[in-house]
């Protein structure tokens, strides 16, 4: 019997929302772009883009979103949050603003554009266990950096010691940006923790 495909949301406010669409539908996901409450409706899923964090905070409350994304990860819905989307994502943003939205949906703290500004982007190969013994490239573009890992987080790759991707229950946070390599294991891995 044929399992009907995940569907899965992608933040569309700004950022790199369409590569992650691309990468979610090549992997068999059913992809929404998510700008409106109601988009949020029958997700197994969402994934919260890279962009700049102060700028999808200030959308996320111009388009009214940032209530409903905080029921979605209250009910345990599946999130995968890269670069900004790991700031997003946060229980405390070092650095951040006051107006800076933090839904504190896994329990790390961040510092933004830790590893410096864009001019000190940087690539490394990690290896990810749960991916197998092939290394994934990741790309690092002003890129958070993990201060803090609370005790129910699980780190799952490092680059020099500092954790660049954390799991915590139905939340999985990057600090670089899988979605601009054509290696879609990482959102083959999300689709699969919730199909």
């Amino acid at each position: 019997m044929a399992t009907s495909p995940v569907t899965v949301g992608v933040l569309a406010l700004q950022g790199a929302f369409a590569l992650h669409r691309e990468a979610l539908e090549r992997c068999g996901a059913d992809v929404v772009e998510v700008r409106k409450a109601e988009h949020l409706e029958g997700l197994d899923g969402l994934v919260i883009p890279g962009g700049e964090s102060t700028t999808i905070s200030k959308l996320l409350e111009t388009f009214a979103l940032t209530e409903p994304v905080a029921k979605a990860i209250a009910d345990d819905l599946a999130i995968f949050g890269t670069c900004a989307g790991m700031i997003l994502l946060a229980s405390e943003v070092e650095d951040g603003r006051s107006d800076q939205i933090s839904f504190g949906a896994i329990d790390i703290s961040v510092r933004r554009n830790g590893y410096g500004r864009q001019i000190d982007s940087f690539e490394s190969d990690l290896v990810i266990d749960e991916l197998g013994s092939d290394p994934l490239r990741a790309i690092f573009i002003r890129a958070p950096v993990v201060t803090r890992v609370g005790p129910g987080v699980e780190v799952l790759a490092e680059v020099d010691g500092v954790p660049v991707l954390c799991r915590q229950g139905a939340v999985m946070v990057s600090s670089f940006h899988p979605e601009l390599t054509n290696d879609d294991r990482l959102h083959q891995r999300f689709i699969h923790s919730i199909g």
